[in-house]
């Protein structure tokens, strides 16, 4: 296990104004130059790695980081784009050892800081990322593990509905049928009744944690808040805690307590799907996973 800082890649997309309130939003790119000027923010800058080894022979490797991985995007072509172009770096590097990454909890974190829009960029940063990856690994420390060094446990949760989707269920369902909206204000109105459909019918999420000795691989739903990474990690601070997120994404954005208060394209009323309560929800789910002593 190792972990390393990435150089300029990840910056907080929320920049608040004197007021408290979200005044800037800097996304995956950013063509404002002032903007990109702007401190980076609160984020979690290291990636992690996990290897799996059979005596000398590396097998298997894992990594974790924080962002969203766009760089060059809504030009109609899909791709794995940094993050992808990162773990093929480390494949090159570490031919035979099949190399798989998790995005964190990057929710309110991309590249914006860092990335202009333009093509070039793209592979500037996943040569960041990948030198990041590769001085984890190098600084990894083996430890030999055994059966008894391993235990799973899950736990199911219920996230609570915004109550703006609670109380204008009948508005959104009138834009979701309006063929003379937008598409994506249609699909996002679906997304939201889709999420109270689900919690009328009682369904509910996993979140997850895998222990490999003093490392544990948290499993969360939803496209998180970085806070709540750093939560997960205070909880466990002589302990390596991974964390991956977007493990339902039919949930969409998370943001913490605060977040709701600051406004903001992720908490607005017509993308966010759940209510504030969600943050002491997953940190009390958090706690039990990671076995904080009380």
């Amino acid at each position: 296990m190792g972990k390393a800082r990435v150089e300029k890649f990840a910056s907080n997309r929320l920049i608040l104004g004197k007021n408290g309130k979200v005044e800037h939003w800097r996304a995956s790119s950013c063509g404002d130059a002032h903007i990109r000027e702007m401190d980076e923010g609160l984020i979690d800058p290291f990636v992690r790695s996990i290897g799996f080894w059979n005596e000398d022979q590396p097998l298997v490797s894992l990594t974790w980081y924080a962002s969203h991985p766009q760089s060059f995007y809504n030009r109609g072509a899909v791709s794995y784009d940094t993050v992808g172009l990162a773990r093929g770096l480390r494949e090159a590097t570490l031919p035979g050892v099949d190399h798989i990454h998790f995005c964190g909890a990057g929710a309110n974190i991309a590249a914006g800081k860092y990335n202009d829009g333009s093509p070039v960029n793209r592979f500037k940063l996943a040569g960041r990322l990948a030198t990041g990856m590769e001085k984890a690994w190098d600084n990894s420390v083996k430890i030999p593990i055994g059966s008894k060094d391993i235990t799973w446990k899950t736990k199911t949760v219920s996230l609570p509905l915004s109550p703006y989707i609670a109380e204008h269920s009948e508005a959104i369902k009138a834009v979701m049928n309006d063929e003379t909206v937008p598409v994506m204000k249609r699909m996002l109105a679906a997304w939201q009744l889709g999420y109270k459909e689900m919690q009328m019918a009682g369904r509910k999420v996993n979140v997850s944690c895998l222990r490999l000795g003093s490392v544990f691989l948290l499993h969360l739903p939803g496209e998180l808040f970085v806070e709540y990474q750093l939560a997960a990690q205070a909880m466990r601070p002589d302990e390596m805690v991974c964390l991956a997120a977007y493990g339902d994404l039919g949930i969409g954005y998370i943001g913490t307590k605060k977040a709701y208060e600051c406004g903001g394209y992720e908490c607005s009323t017509s993308i966010a799907k759940v209510a504030p309560e969600v943050e002491t929800v997953l940190l009390d789910a958090m706690e039990e996973l990671l076995e904080v002593k009380c």
